[in-house]
């Protein structure tokens, strides 16, 4: 028997719409989607690369659940909850991340939102996280701006796991890093998809990233899907 893929999408399509010429204007319906189906095992980085504008982000935020499509997005076989157990890390880490608050309280924020431990078990869980993603937990008591670009990201990364979420997506995680920096990150990655079994989306318009990170990958080109690994394409036939 085939095991369930953790994500499987289906046919799903979205269009961009905006009027012109004010709020009686005639609508201008622009496909960004157009017919797309992936599966995504749990345990696995899955590769998503094309041309910026290509649709890749769109179809994150379908993921999400953040805008409309049409068809199907299917996790653990069952339709999306609101919110869906899934984390996404942004390309901007400044963005990301509230300035006027500490890396410690930004990493608490969801764990007190969703009820999660008392104060003494979150403070272990924070210390754990940061840890894990390369950062000391003396880093609780900094703010954004005492951070570098890579180490924001480590910040984001940790911020997106505290939940323990079935699915990780990482959206141009490192186009804003420079090399060095970016490299450390697809490494970390790599480790914590070891270390805890991370089933990842990996987004990028960098496919020397993609294909060293991951171990299949699709290319996008026009809302469309158009190449898949061999191993995609073989099963598929």
């Amino acid at each position: 028997m085939a095991e369930t893929p953790l994500l499987l999408i289906r046919n799903v399509s979205n269009v961009y719409i905006s009027r012109r010429f004010g709020l009686f204007g005639k609508k201008e319906i622009k496909p960004v989607l157009n017919n797309i189906n992936l599966e995504l095992h749990s345990g696995e980085i899955f590769g998503l690369t094309g041309k910026s504008g290509c649709g890749k982000t769109t179809l994150a935020r379908c993921i999400l659940g953040i805008i409309d499509y049409e068809g199907e997005i299917l996790l653990d076989g069952q339709r999306q909850k609101k919110p869906p157990p899934i984390q996404m890390v942004f390309q901007e880490t400044g963005a990301s991340l509230n300035p006027c608050k500490n890396i410690g309280w930004l990493m608490e924020e969801p764990l007190v939102i969703h009820r999660i431990g008392n104060r003494e078990e979150r403070r272990r869980k924070i210390d754990k996280m940061l840890l894990s993603v390369g950062l000391d937990p003396s880093y609780k008591t900094r703010r954004v701006h005492e951070l570098s670009g890579g180490q924001k990201q480590r910040a984001c990364i940790a911020r997106a796991l505290i939940l323990s979420p079935r699915l990780l997506i990482a959206d141009e995680a490192i186009s804003s890093l420079d090399v060095s920096a970016g490299a450390q990150i697809l490494n970390l990655f790599k480790t914590l998809h070891k270390n805890l079994n991370l089933t990842i989306l990996f987004i990028s318009h960098n496919k020397d990233a993609v294909e060293y990170l991951c171990g299949k990958m699709a290319v996008m080109e026009n809302g469309k899907i158009m190449m898949r690994t061999e191993a995609e394409t073989a099963a598929l036939i």
